[in-house]
């Protein structure tokens, strides 16, 4: 079975395989998102607490959560479902799954480790690797590193560094452009919006006020044609007797 572990907390991640059954039996019958202590494993091993994320079995077909079985299944999937991406609008397709549940048919295991032992294991705990892209959205800016609401989150954004492929071009820093970040523009342009909202209500109501006088004027005129038609209806029938 091989083993693809990732370790959240330095960003490292390791591929290991291990043909012994017995040292991979502690993750039968065991589901997705479910911790399991891996202390059979080997003594690096030793004290470290993994999560199962996912998986596959031995022809490729991945675990779907959810799925309460140890076989492959097939099942009617759309749009928002895992294991799927729809082509076309609307479309649903009959796809075979593997069920969450860990068996001796699973070849490939993906795990994250939730609590580290005692040895350090090389390539995924021994150093930390530095974060390569940072937060974009502002809250998760000012969460990032703890800022307060009147701080400057633009001042805080994580830069990389990109080389240019030209030969002595000089090298330059990029960054992410900050999702709902609100400024001056942005608060000028909500009460402009609202503005407009404002003004098309009063308009709406000054169209309906002058729709039902007309209204009124017609159904008043025709009330008086309806009733003049009645009166000369009336004498032509007095004048016949």
């Amino acid at each position: 079975m091989k083993l693809c572990l990732a370790n959240p907390a330095t960003g490292q991640q390791k591929t290991i395989e291990i043909d012994d059954e017995r040292r991979t039996r502690i993750f039968y019958e065991k589901r997705m998102s479910q911790e399991v202590a891996v202390d059979s494993l080997g003594d690096e091993f030793k004290g470290y607490v993994v999560r199962i994320t996912g998986g596959n079995d031995k022809q490729g077909f991945p675990l779907k959560q959810g799925v309460l079985v140890p076989h492959r299944v097939k099942l009617l999937l759309s749009k928002g479902h895992s294991c799927y991406r729809p082509r076309k609008t609307g479309e649903r397709k009959r796809k075979s799954v593997r069920g969450c549940i860990v068996g001796a048919d699973v070849r490939a295991l993906a795990l994250v480790i939730v609590k580290q032992g005692e040895n350090d294991i090389p390539g995924l705990t021994d150093e930390v690797l530095p974060k390569r892209l940072g937060p974009k959205r502002a809250t998760k800016i000012r969460r990032f590193f703890n800022l307060e609401k009147k701080d400057d989150v633009r001042k805080f954004v994580i830069r990389r560094e990109v080389t240019s492929k030209t030969e002595g071009a000089k090298p330059y820093t990029k960054a992410p452009k900050i999702q709902r970040l609100v400024t001056p523009e942005r608060l000028q342009r909500r009460r402009h919006l609202r503005s407009l909202k404002k003004r098309k209500t009063e308009q709406q109501k000054v169209q309906v006020a002058e729709y039902k006088t007309v209204l009124a004027k017609r159904l008043a005129e025709k009330k008086v044609k309806v009733q003049a038609a009645k009166i000369k209806k009336n004498a032509a029938r007095k004048t016949v007797a």
